[in-house]
């Protein structure tokens, strides 16, 4: 696990830059640095060792010296693929994955992708036929950004490397601040910095004679044919998951793991031999934020050696500032500082833990995907019926049911653009000072809809998560989160392996009864207590509806919604009013204020160089 980033093309004091570069990162590789340098070509590697311990580091170089490799994240197959390349007569110098890759793409070339398990971002260097070939694993566990100067490709694993580099001219992307605004999170490839993109999940590129050529090579598509019975498929899936879970544990180093209340995390550390698990809560007057009692009174029950820390308000208003600056790009997610300080607490132990990220993306997790279930009688009645009903309850804010009746007028393609729904495209540009030309979430979702037109409405949310929700928010906290105190991460339920069964998963065995993820909670039956496996998702509840209402916490916020900095961008007096309701009682407007306050301590961060430490 590592830091990566460099660029290629010729200048002039190379290694300074690149030193400049690999030392924004540090915090992804405190362990060792190192760099390969050519008249073309400036590579760096920042390491945080966990396989070879003696003998991993990069950036690696095959047996001709032809080609360069900096890789970030882990190959779970590498032994495999190993043993297979020496049969073609390749030569190792080491034990790690990362030299499995670079004598995979000499062998294979691209193919090397529909061989490889795990979750990665990496960049290989020809030296002869002056090309990069760059790579970012199925689901985007692991992050890629790059942009183009002068000519110049510049990549780093987060973007603030690529910062360093002279001649990029920092810029806000005001695009990206609308299309945030709805979403919670960067939805564009273009982030949130001009000319900075990232590179999609299960996307390579390759950049010669100074164009980016981008390839799609895996996406999660959905197909519901698999026709078992329960209790083959709870035998099915509790083997790919603990095959999967087996081939995480991969370590020369201890692996620990995060431990919520909720069943994806508990299913991953019953199923292997951590030792130590995390959690963390909040010091708050309501039980419903403090879920670190039944993490412990699981890890009991498991036998493990249990931590958590419990986080006050001081603590997590201070944090955001720190979280903001490790993000790279703007979060309207409250949960991304609970991670921060889980990830804390368990990088003092060790430097591996596994987490339940995706498992609710795969197997119907999310209360939400339910929604289809409950509207099913209300959309027999006429379109057009209905649309006239939604209408009616939209211009009447304190009718029972309104908001049933306002959604249920609406097709699945026009009411959900995923996990978050912030402000819908009307509102944003209200609150807007100066709205762009961006697309409406529907316009922007568009593509991914017509790919999935053929599904249940149920299984059209999942794929739109997939692609979107999963990639932009879960795992860009997790990796950034994690990477912050150094500690690596790793995700079982995003594997090849189980994705291909998960994928084959026809609706009544993801949602049945009211019930989420039915077949993956019978599964964890098997291995847990059932109030764990029956408990509803909560992961690591923020009490933030509570802070912003209190007097405390509004007054607060004002003078953040209130201050120049948000006059800049915003009609104040609209967020200031959300404010006001939400206090009142009449709205619950945490997360639309929420979002727009990330943003202002973001931009503070990145472009008035706020001090985050």
């Amino acid at each position: 696990m590592c830091g990566i980033c460099g660029f290629i093309g010729k200048r002039q004091n190379q290694s300074e830059i690149l030193t400049n570069m690999m030392n924004a990162i540090i915090h992804r590789g405190p362990d060792s640095a190192d760099q390969y340098i050519t008249e073309e070509a400036a590579l760096g590697f920042r390491r945080l060792s966990i396989i070879d311990l003696e003998n991993g580091s990069q950036p690696m170089v095959n047996e001709t010296g032809e080609m360069a490799l900096v890789f970030n994240g882990e190959i779970y197959n590498f032994q495999e693929l190993r043993k297979e390349l020496v049969d073609h007569g390749h030569i190792f110098k080491t034990h790690t994955d990362s030299e499995v890759l670079l004598h995979g793409y000499e062998e294979w070339g691209e193919k090397l992708l529909d061989r490889v398990r795990g979750m990665f971002a990496f960049l290989i260097w020809d030296n002869v036929k002056k090309e990069i070939f760059a790579a970012r694993d199925f689901f985007g566990i692991k992050p890629f950004y790059y942009t183009i100067v002068d000519g110049v490709f510049v990549f780093g694993s987060e973007i603030k490397s690529i910062l360093e580099y002279p001649g990029y001219k920092k810029e806000l992307n005001e695009e990206a601040l609308e299309h945030y605004l709805s979403f919670q999170y960067s939805v564009m490839n273009e982030t949130f910095f001009k000319g900075i993109f990232k590179l999609d999940p299960g996307h390579f590129l390759r950049f010669t004679d100074g164009k980016v050529y981008k390839t799609q090579y895996f996406d999660p598509t959905l197909d519901p044919k698999l026709n078992l019975s329960d209790e083959e498929l709870i035998k099915k899936l509790d083997q790919v998951i603990q095959e999967s879970v087996n081939a995480h544990m991969i370590a020369d180093v201890e692996v620990g793991g995060f431990l919520s209340s909720g069943v994806d995390s508990s299913l991953v550390v019953s199923e292997f031999s951590a030792e130590k698990t995390f959690t963390v809560g909040f010091i708050s007057e309501t039980s419903k934020y403090n879920e670190a009692s039944y993490a412990r009174e699981l890890a009991e029950h498991l036998g493990l050696e249990h931590y958590s820390k419990l986080i006050s308000r001081e603590e997590y208003w201070d944090a955001i500032p720190k979280v903001m600056y490790y993000l790279d790009e703007p979060s309207g997610d409250p949960s991304a500082i609970a991670l921060y300080f889980v990830a804390q607490e368990a990088a003092k132990k060790v430097k591996v833990v596994t987490s339940g990220e995706g498992a609710d993306e795969l197997f119907g997790g999310y209360n939400i995907y339910l929604e289809p279930d409950s509207l099913k009688y209300y959309q027999m009645l006429p379109r057009g019926l209905r649309k006239k009903i939604g209408a009616w309850a939209q211009k009447r804010p304190h009718v029972k049911g309104r908001n049933f009746l306002i959604r249920g007028s609406k097709t699945v393609e026009e009411r959900f653009i995923g996990n978050a729904n912030m402000f819908s495209y009307e509102e944003r540009r209200k609150i807007l000072k100066h709205p762009t030309n961006a697309p409406s979430p529907q316009e922007v979702l568009k593509s991914c809809y017509a790919k999935v037109s053929d599904l249940n409405d149920a299984s059209k949310m999942q794929y739109i998560d997939l692609k979107n929700w999963l990639p932009g928010d879960i795992l860009q906290k997790a990796d950034k989160m994690s990477m912050a105190h150094s500690l690596e991460l790793r995700v079982p339920f995003l594997d090849k392996e189980v994705f291909m069964l998960a994928r084959q998963l026809q609706p009544k065995a993801k949602q049945r009864k009211r019930v989420t993820k039915y077949i993956f909670r019978k599964t964890a039956e098997l291995h847990l207590p059932q109030k764990t496996s029956d408990k509803k998702k909560l992961g690591f509840p923020v009490p933030i509806r509570v802070w912003l209402a209190d007097e405390e916490g509004y007054n607060l916020m004002k003078t953040e919604l209130e201050s120049d900095l948000a006059k800049k961008f915003f009609n104040t007096e609209e967020l200031v009013k959300l404010l006001d309701d939400h206090k009142a009682g009449r709205d619950d407007n945490s997360r639309k204020i929420w979002v727009v306050y990330a943003f202002l301590v973001w931009y503070r961060v990145f472009f008035e160089k706020k001090k985050t430490a």
